[in-house]
């Protein structure tokens, strides 16, 4: 979870670089006024008014206290989660620019993550905390209009650095603070919006990078520890416990589904990018997000990114700049069940939220407000349906559509790309 800031506040340290608030606005009640009397004299108008104005400050003060509570990343959160009305946070917004501002590191180098045996003897909180707290560094990722912090963890000695994804989305610049206060410009060597994972490379040698463990031989139950960057560089190489609370966690984000290590150590805005260790000091997973409720607190509840994915991820970000392999549609959609259809006037299938730009969906007119009832012939009602149907084919591939809108059925084929085209 990266940590965004806000207007007049500096961006993570870059002068002159301020951000935008984003609130969630609470609707609330205007509470019966009583009936007013009729009397002689000075008129009881002006206290009423003052009385409105003063109310409506406090009801104002308490909704963006709440949105700073639930939503202090400053991001969109994602769609409902199957397990009921949660969400996960924090996820890019699909119209967010891409990170091709940022200057590239060269490719094909050869190099690879290392992932080590398990060693046999455990470590004490203080051991762990000592072998692992070089290896934690702090990013700064500057957009337009503002600019945000997470949490990287060094890979090798010369510099390659692995984050979250979202973390330096949309960013024309990133930097890296390490532990000793240096400061270093860093070049992006590619990014997995899918998998939520990117690599920078900065000009530095003689780094203590941290030794990567196999998170196949994790077990619920396990201790886990979280070292990272909560609410900012502030609270830099903050150090949570807890234990790994399920193995190979599906979550939805996006109609993308991610399979993620569940953990009770505490995650917050900034953790993003950061390190989830096991109790030898071995980075098991990259922390990427935590789940929250919007009817109340929800503890506990943090993922991670298992080790051997990132290892998959990482070696094509070195080899490529990006991820092969992984086609889509270029839409970004939700379901819309019987009674959210009739509430509003549509009918049973996927909502469009948002079509990419540059995608063929946009080229063959699909747009944002469409209701997709079919896919190849088959009735679909989730995003998981059509990723269902998809999975068979590659980038290049036609599939057919049939999409209700305005009160008409119209018949689209659009054809597949790889995501990291649409990613640029």
């Amino acid at each position: 979870m990266r940590t965004d800031y806000y207007t007049n506040v500096p961006a993570g340290g870059g002068p002159g670089r301020t951000g935008t608030p984003r609130y969630t606005v609470i609707p609330f009640e205007q509470p019966p006024q009583p009936e007013e009397k009729k009397r002689r004299g000075r008129s009881r108008a002006p206290w009423i008014f003052a009385t409105f104005l003063v109310l409506i400050v406090a009801l104002t003060t308490l909704t963006l206290a709440l949105s700073w509570m639930f939503y202090q990343d400053g991001e969109s959160t994602a769609g409902e989660s199957s397990g009921g009305n949660y969400t996960t946070i924090p996820i890019p917004t699909a119209s967010a620019a891409g990170v091709t501002d940022l200057e590239r590191a060269p490719t094909g180098t050869g190099v690879t993550l290392s992932v080590a045996a398990l060693p046999e003897e455990g470590l004490t909180y203080q051991e762990i905390y000592d072998r692992n707290i070089a290896a934690i560094v702090s990013i700064r990722a500057y957009q337009n209009g503002g600019g945000s912090t997470g949490t990287g963890v060094i890979m090798t000695a010369d510099g390659y650095i692995i984050t979250n994804y979202h973390v330096i989305q949309g960013s024309y610049e990133v930097e890296v603070l390490l532990s000793d206060d240096s400061v270093h410009q860093a070049l992006l060597v590619g990014g997995d919006q899918t998998n939520d994972l990117a690599v920078l490379k900065i000009d530095a040698q003689e780094l203590t990078p941290a030794e990567f463990g196999d998170s196949d031989l994790l077990q619920v139950g396990d201790l886990a520890l979280a070292i990272g960057n909560p609410l900012g560089e502030e609270l830099r190489g903050t150090m949570t416990d807890g234990i790994i609370s399920a193995i190979s966690r599906d979550v939805n984000v996006d109609g993308n589904t991610m399979t993620l290590i569940q953990t009770t150590a505490a995650l917050n805005s900034g953790n993003s990018g950061g390190a989830l260790l096991n109790d030898r000091g071995q980075v098991v997973g990259i922390t990427n997000m935590k789940m929250t409720s919007y009817s109340g607190s929800v503890e506990g509840l943090g993922f991670a990114i298992p080790t051997n994915t990132v290892k998959a991820i990482v070696d094509d970000l070195i080899a490529y700049g990006h991820v092969p392999g992984y086609p889509t549609l270029g839409i970004l959609g939700s379901s819309m069940d019987a009674q959210r259809a009739m509430a509003n006037g549509l009918v049973e299938g996927v909502y469009v939220q948002s079509v990419t730009a540059g995608s063929d969906a946009e080229k063959q007119g699909m747009r944002a407000g469409d209701v997709i009832t079919e896919c190849n012939g088959q009735t679909v009602i989730s995003v998981e349906d059509i990723n269902t149907i998809k999975e068979g084919f590659q980038a290049g591939d036609v599939l057919t559509f049939r999409v209700y809108r305005n009160g008409e059925y119209l018949d689209l084929e659009v054809k597949l790309v790889e995501r990291y085209q649409l990613d640029q």
